[in-house]
């Protein structure tokens, strides 16, 4: 056990013993956290996210679709599985953060597929520390198979371990404030939301000739995020250490530099700084802080808002720079910067940026959008779900 003020080295053996796994598939003995994408999941994670397309929810509405029924927003890949964020062991107490991914998606995952993950670890990576003390880049690659050894999606996960000090604190977040908000701030809010609806094209197609470079996409507004909005998420994400009772002592046994002693001398996993401001605090950062994840669902919003429901999000790739804290309010937005035409399917290239109510960017990402051509008409299957091109599990 470790107290919450334990400072945790990196040492050089470490390293080396963890790049010794480069390239071999990690095995867990955890289990998964879904294995069934059930209609129940799939709303589950639509809701944990705020995302209100109906085709990740609504049978009659999907089954009028290209896709005849219920399909899972594409985010929902951290549903799965917490090896879906890559390789995060192999320097036993240094604390992880998820920092960013790649993302290409293939086939949509259905009501019911079933789902298995595969990680590996495929680099590690020394970067300089602004706040002093070694930090370290995992990267990994994620495969994603359903029940027909099909391929639906893969994943270039990273996220940084660096030691835990109590005297250092993240960099881009120890002079931050967390926000609160008077009372005609929450209704304009409120209107916002109320307005959201209009930004889902669904059903009508928006098609490839119709799009501009400099379109812009949004505005989408997330928040102002709080404990119950991180508890709403981990709900539908699982977590490592979210264990109760006999369960987490076993995990202890087998991992005992895994708990960190709260003021009462019980030992708590770290996932605790994701709903606790003053346990956040103890690990560097000012306030409660989200998940990485959860914000790629939003640019996921984003992205299949504006698209339709006969685009496809093909490419994403998100960097988060630093952690939303209690109260912040995220606006994501985009642009179009370029488009094409490749192998037959007609794609658009997008900026996305997720910007906090300091207006400092948190995370920034850039997509390929699929999307039909009035040429070629709305029933043209953008997916990689064409014959000759779905990839198969080795």
């Amino acid at each position: 056990m470790q107290k919450n003020d334990t400072a945790v080295r990196i040492t050089d053996e470490a390293v080396t013993r963890l790049r010794e796994r480069i390239g071999a598939v990690r095995r867990t003995r955890e289990e998964p956290t879904l294995e069934e994408a059930t209609k129940d999941a799939i709303r589950i994670w639509a809701r944990a996210i705020g995302d209100l397309n109906p085709l990740w929810t609504d049978e009659e509405y999907s089954s009028a679709t290209r896709y005849g029924g219920i399909i899972a927003q594409p985010s929902m890949l951290y549903g799965f599985s917490l090896q879906a964020i890559g390789d995060r062991s192999g320097l036993p107490g240094v604390h992880s953060f998820f920092a960013g991914a790649d993302h290409e998606w293939y086939l949509p995952v259905r009501r019911n597929d079933s789902i298995s993950v595969t990680m590996s670890l495929s680099d590690v990576v020394e970067l300089r520390r602004r706040s002093g003390g070694r930090m370290i880049k995992q990267v990994s690659e994620v495969e994603f198979v359903n029940q027909h050894q099909e391929v639906v999606a893969r994943t270039w996960p990273w996220g940084l371990r660096m030691e835990r000090q109590r005297s250092s604190t993240n960099g881009s977040t120890s002079t931050l404030t967390p926000a609160t908000y008077p009372p005609e701030e929450i209704e304009r809010i409120s209107d916002q939301y109320a307005q959201e609806p209009t930004l889902i094209r669904g059903s009508t197609p928006r098609y490839w000739e119709d799009v501009r470079v400099g379109d812009t996409i949004g505005p989408l507004i997330r928040g102002p995020w709080t404990a119950t909005t991180s508890i709403g998420f981990l709900r539908a994400y699982g977590g490592q250490f979210l264990k109760s009772h006999g369960y987490w002592f076993d995990f202890l046994r087998r991992h005992p530099r895994a708990g960190v002693l709260n003021g009462q001398g019980i030992p708590e996993g770290p996932s605790r700084g994701h709903w606790d401001s003053e346990f956040a605090r103890s690990i560097g950062v000012p306030a409660a802080y989200d998940l990485g994840p959860e914000r790629i669902g939003w640019f996921c919003t984003l992205a299949t808002y504006w698209c339709g429901d006969d685009g496809w999000l093909q490419r994403l790739r998100v960097e988060v720079r630093r952690f939303n804290l209690e109260g912040d309010l995220t606006t994501l937005s985009g642009v179009v910067t370029a488009k094409g035409i490749d192998d037959g399917t007609h794609t658009v290239e997008c900026d996305l940026r997720a910007v906090d109510q300091r207006g400092e960017a948190t995370a920034t990402a850039t997509a390929t959008i699929a999307l039909p051509s009035a040429t070629t008409g709305k029933d043209e299957d953008l997916s990689m779900e064409r014959e000759g091109v779905i990839r198969r599990a080795d």
